[in-house]
């Protein structure tokens, strides 16, 4: 049974493109009982809010050294949607373009993002930013303070 952890995840950007800044918190109920945290955050000096919202992923899931069962819980759309709507399983299959026959904006953290998640049984969850989650709230915190840290 793979152990179960719960990642929260939020991109930022100041300017799109401009500095941008990704935060994560993950979640862990050892067999003891005992929950466990984990925070990430990081930054780049140019790059927009999609980016840094798959960093956000990326990042959490680049940080567990076992294979887990990983429910990401993200008030972005455009990662959520991504597997929750299958756009990912189109894109594939259509040589990485979209729909509208434009190459996929984000390819490299898409890959990247689809191997860390290999050993993994992951979920997407989509909710509400800024409504008083205290997980989302705390990675939107992290995520804008990496970005203002870029600035």
């Amino acid at each position: 049974m793979k152990p179960e952890v719960i990642l929260y995840t939020d991109g930022s950007s100041r300017g799109n493109p401009g500095p941008g800044g990704y935060g994560s918190v993950l979640i862990y109920r050892g067999a003891d009982g005992v929950e466990h945290k984990k925070e990430l955050s990081g930054g780049e000096k140019e790059t927009t809010n999609n980016r840094m919202e798959l960093m956000g992923v990326i990042a959490g899931l680049e940080a567990l050294n076992r294979p887990c069962s990983v429910t990401v819980h993200t008030d972005s759309k455009y990662v959520s949607d991504a597997f929750n709507q299958h756009w990912i399983d189109g894109w594939k299959r259509n040589g990485w373009k979209t729909a509208g026959k434009k190459p996929v904006l984000n390819q490299d953290l898409w890959l990247r993002l689809l191997e860390d998640m290999k050993p993994h049984s992951v979920t997407f969850v989509w909710v509400k930013g800024h409504a008083g989650n205290e997980y989302n709230e705390r990675c939107d915190r992290l995520a804008t303070s990496a970005a203002d840290a870029q600035a």
